[in-house]
């Protein structure tokens, strides 16, 4: 191996190293920025077009939308009762600028002296690489209660 395919391909191995980190920072400050009810810092982990899909509802579009969502009346609810949004480390396929991560998210709210399981849920993020770093295109959430479709979303992400 020549020297310069050498370097070609620690450069490649780096920047995968690199991007694997950058889009577990992202999925990982989710939580804690949901929970501080921090909308920029919410907002700013999507594309100006991105879409949260948590299911129930009308997906929420756009980075402000979904930055908005600290707002709502129910999250608003679990933050005063005390919460913790916690991903699992995500499972990651990377394709050049585009990504998907899948991971399981829960939602612990506080009852009485103890926690529980709020939900439990599924997750698919769609992510691109922008001129800003890694960014959210679409996530999709879908509660962990006996259905196809969180199931389907786990095997899609683990298979590739």
């Amino acid at each position: 191996m020549s020297e310069q395919t050498t370097i070609e391909t620690l450069e490649s191995r780096l920047r995968k190293l690199e991007d694997q980190l950058a889009i577990y920072q992202l999925v990982a400050t989710y939580g804690p920025s949901v929970d501080s009810l921090s909308q920029e810092a919410v907002g700013s982990l999507w594309t100006e077009d991105g879409v949260y899909d948590a299911g129930g509802s009308t997906p929420m579009r756009g980075a402000a939308e979904i930055g908005d969502l600290v707002n709502g009346d129910l999250h608003r609810g679990y933050v005063a009762k005390g919460c913790a949004h916690v991903g699992s480390l995500p499972h990651l396929v990377i394709d050049g600028d585009t990504a998907v991560a899948t991971n399981h998210t829960r939602v612990y709210t506080k009852n009485g002296d103890h926690w529980k399981v709020e939900r439990a849920s599924a997750n698919r993020w769609e992510l691109v690489r922008t001129s800003d770093g890694w960014r959210v295109k679409h996530r999709l959430n879908r509660p962990l209660d006996g259905t196809s479709d969180p199931r389907d979303i786990l095997g899609r992400g683990v298979r590739g």
